[in-house]
């Protein structure tokens, strides 16, 4: 009982190499005959991002915006409410304003936004981080707009894939973000005859590897100044307040990668600043509010200030543009004289070293 004897020796082999042996020997044996080709035996891994546009022109932004804001978790509004709102004012005007903004910051060369160049180079650095297990895939999708998470995760179960890691690439939680990347990858399971087994990556919000590489990212930048900061901002993408009074649990986790980085730099109290910003529409969203942080800095007499963005691991329309951009501008204007971006972990060293110690550790019992 729960011994297996080698063939070749006799020797019994402990239980836990079972399944082990078991696939090595189904995966020598021909198939009956006139069977169809079957890959089996793969894992994969499935790194995804929020979305973004396929072009920056009114077509291609208007079909991804419609996507986006249709999304009830993204916009809770009752549809009798949002529906007009949406298909007959946003939906006519937002996609210029929104489009000229993604033009700004388009990878010309690779025509596609840094969001998509950014996470395509995520997968590829992973895959060959990971290429020692020869049984791992890693692939990519967008929640909004292409690659889809159905399509990849398709291509993943005809490359063999019984089993998928999807990791959905938000540091911290929130039901607007991660939650939707879980609902479309069991939408997609839901249509399929045989799933792979699944498995999701928690948020990583507090984890040490990801605070490590946060501070190795922003120590490099800031030894590449030519100014000592007065400040530093940690801008996370904000939600609607009345999402986080229903108890989502975004604010605390932003509010504690925050303190937790504040005492891995040991930076003293007040130094390190959290904000959010990208704010949209009447509603009240979660406070203090970036710009008009920023603003108020630059009144009160701050000249020198960096802003790092936390919640996003990579660059993108938020950080590229509003930050870079729209902040930088609002902090210049009302007197501050030196302000930075600290680019996000993106596809660098510290960032690839973060993915692949989640990766690895989420795929314990796998591989």
């Amino acid at each position: 009982m729960g011994l297996l004897f080698s063939a070749s020796s006799g020797i019994p082999m402990s239980a836990s190499k079972k399944s082990t042996a078991f696939a090595r020997d189904l995966s020598t044996k021909a198939f009956p005959p006139n069977h169809p080709p079957v890959k089996f035996g793969k894992v994969g891994v499935l790194l995804v991002n929020l979305g973004t546009p396929d072009g920056h022109d009114k077509k291609n932004m208007r079909k991804y915006l419609k996507e986006f804001l249709s999304y009830r978790r993204v916009i809770e509004t009752p549809r009798i409410i949002w529906w007009p709102l949406l298909n007959g004012i946003i939906l006519n005007t937002r996609p210029k304003k929104s489009g000229a903004l993604y033009a700004s910051i388009w990878n010309e060369e690779k025509d596609e936004s840094p969001l998509r160049t950014f996470t395509r180079s995520q997968a590829d650095q992973l895959a060959d981080r990971l290429g020692k297990n020869t049984h791992l895939i890693a692939d990519w999708a967008m929640r909004y707009g292409n690659p889809s998470i159905e399509s990849r995760l398709k291509v993943l179960q005809e490359q063999g894939c019984e089993r998928i890691l999807v990791f959905p690439l938000y540091p911290q939680y929130a039901a607007a973000t991660t939650a939707t990347v879980n609902d479309k990858t069991f939408e997609a399971l839901m249509k399929m005859r045989w799933m792979p087994a699944l498995r999701t990556v928690p948020p990583y919000h507090d984890d040490p590897a990801y605070i490590e590489a946060l501070g190795q990212s922003i120590q490099v930048h800031l030894d590449g100044l030519d100014y000592q900061p007065e400040h530093i901002i940690a801008s996370y993408h904000g939600i609607p307040q009345s999402y986080f009074d229903k108890g989502d649990p975004y604010h605390c986790q932003c509010l504690k990668t925050s303190r937790l980085l504040n005492e891995h730099m040991g930076w003293k109290e007040g130094f390190l600043l959290s904000t959010f910003q990208s704010r949209f529409g009447p509603e009240e969203w979660l406070q203090p509010y970036t710009d008009k942080t920023v603003e108020r800095l630059a009144q009160e007499g701050v000249k020198r200030i960096a802003v790092v963005n936390p919640g996003f691991s990579s660059d993108c329309l938020e950080t590229l543009e509003e930050i870079d951009g729209e902040v930088r501008e609002i902090f210049e204007e009302h007197g501050g004289e030196k302000f930075s971006h600290i680019a996000c972990l993106n596809d660098g060293r510290e960032g690839m070293e973060l993915i692949e110690t989640v990766v690895t550790r989420e795929l314990q019992g796998w591989i």
